[in-house]
């Protein structure tokens, strides 16, 4: 029987295992952490009964994945629930803009009837669309016109994007979508993410697990164990030379898989995981509130997502900090409201929300004032309803998931080269040129998100390579 070892057990790894056992392919998976997950894990941060999502937290692109949607994974526990309103964008002003619902009811809330013409097409196409988008960019389209329709606007810098909108609110919208990206807003491809959240916000929402982002990988590693597959914990792999399998699948980092495989690999290949580069961190702050955030705009009370910043100006000037180094005096935080969608998270009277900031890769700095001054910007008495506070900096990111790099939770920085050729110059991004031996990690494309297709597409890559050598 074929046999497969998975090093990681995050969405992407399990992903892969699943596929690979859902072949007939014998799979363990070992994760080094004691519990599964990745992006995925969820905890009681601040308060027993309150449960915080470590990282990950709205699912737009898990909802819309062409994979995690086929699989049977509300049989093993996995609901989604949707906020009222996906993602609102607060003003100092008192007013705001907010994804909701389709692309004309929100360009018409924002009076701008270009972002309808903007985004519209993609929203469309997006059940379509979204399989193309969530693959290799190397490749040819299943529906070339819906790709190149998206192509057109992904690959221009968000500032041109903006240039099309009407007015500052539309502007300001897109522009906490652009950060997301985590790159200079005027380089090439910063629309990228942007045009792809916009679309699924449009089409499909932007859901949370009901219970937490945990229930997306325990769902998958149940299902996975019910195909027979095994997977351990507290199991880190320090010697490649002990994974004994038929295929290697790492949803690892491409630092890590250098240093394992070290030369084994074909130097090539070796050369560009070792010169990968990381990108600017995450610095996490989780609050226990007592009743709710008090926004100024009034959709913040029924969004699951906010995105704190201000103006598109301002925005890309602090984006351009980070990317560049530097520690901005008013960084982007994103904010989640899970609890809103689902009131399992919540416990006598008292909320979890979910806030980081960007910062610099490897920041060493407080971080935490800047944050909370974002939420009094915009929810003036924040601090006063906070009972219980727990911080995430970027060096504890990397220990939650050395995957984080210096904190960097997409796993490598989204510059032009790396947006194309992820993770070495490549046809074939998940081979490693090495027989029987893959990566899976978010570092392959289509990059970061809790959608599976990373591992779902190395493992059709390990499948085909099998075939081809039993042929």
């Amino acid at each position: 029987m074929t046999t497969a070892v998975v090093v990681g057990a995050g969405p992407n790894g399990l992903a892969a295992a699943l596929t690979l056992a859902q072949a007939g392919v014998e799979v363990h998976v070992r994760e080094a952490h004691a519990q599964i997950g990745g992006g995925t894990r969820s905890a009681d941060l601040t308060r027993n009964g309150l449960i915080h999502d470590v990282c990950a937290a709205a699912h737009p692109f898990g909802i819309a994945s062409p994979y995690l949607s086929s699989l049977p994974l509300a049989a093993h526990g996995l609901g989604w629930a949707h906020p009222t309103i996906a993602a609102s964008h607060p003003l100092d002003d008192g007013s705001g803009a907010s994804l909701i619902g389709g692309t004309g009811t929100t360009a018409a809330a924002l009076q701008d009837p270009n972002w309808a013409r903007l985004f519209g097409p993609i929203e469309r196409s997006f059940d379509d669309l979204v399989a193309d988008v969530l693959g290799p960019v190397l490749r040819t389209p299943t529906s070339p016109v819906r790709f190149g329709q998206f192509g057109m606007r992904a690959a221009l810098p968000a500032s041109a994007i903006a240039k099309l909108l009407r007015n500052e609110s539309s502007r300001a919208l897109f522009a906490g979508m652009a950060a997301h990206v985590i790159r200079p807003f005027n380089q090439p491809l910063s629309s990228s993410v942007a045009a792809l959240l916009i679309a699924a916000g449009h089409a499909v929402g932007w859901p949370v697990a009901v219970g937490g982002s945990h229930q997306i990988s325990k769902a998958m590693a149940s299902l996975l164990e019910s195909l027979g597959g095994q997977v351990t914990t507290s199991d880190p792999v320090t010697d490649a030379a002990e994974l004994d399998a038929d295929i290697i699948m790492f949803d690892l980092a491409p630092g890590a898989v250098a240093r394992l495989l070290n030369d084994r690999l074909p130097p090539k290949v070796r050369n560009s995981f070792t010169r990968w580069k990381h990108g600017p961190a995450a610095y996490k702050v989780d609050l226990a509130i007592e009743g709710d955030i008090p926004w100024t705009h009034a959709d913040g009370h029924q969004a699951g997502t906010l995105h704190l910043g201000g103006s598109f100006a301002e925005i890309a000037h602090a984006e351009r900090e980070v990317c560049a180094g530097r520690m901005p005096a008013r960084p982007f935080v994103l904010v989640g409201q899970q609890y809103l969608a689902d009131p399992t998270r919540s416990a006598n009277g008292i909320n979890p929300v979910w806030s980081y900031a960007h910062v610099p890769n490897g920041y060493t700095g407080n971080a935490t004032t800047a944050v909370l001054d974002q939420f009094e910007r915009f929810a003036p008495g924040t601090r006063d309803r906070v009972v219980a506070m727990h911080v995430t900096p970027p060096a504890d990111f990397e220990r939650y998931n050395a995957n984080y790099v210096g904190g960097d939770i997409l796993t490598g920085a989204n510059t032009v080269g790396q947006l194309i050729w992820r993770p070495s110059r490549r046809m074939n991004p998940y081979g490693l040129g090495l027989e029987g031996h893959y990566i899976c990690s978010a570092a392959t494309p289509p990059g970061a998100g809790v959608h599976g297709m990373c591992g779902w597409h190395a493992a059709q890559t390990a499948l085909a390579d099998l075939n081809s050598t039993l042929r």
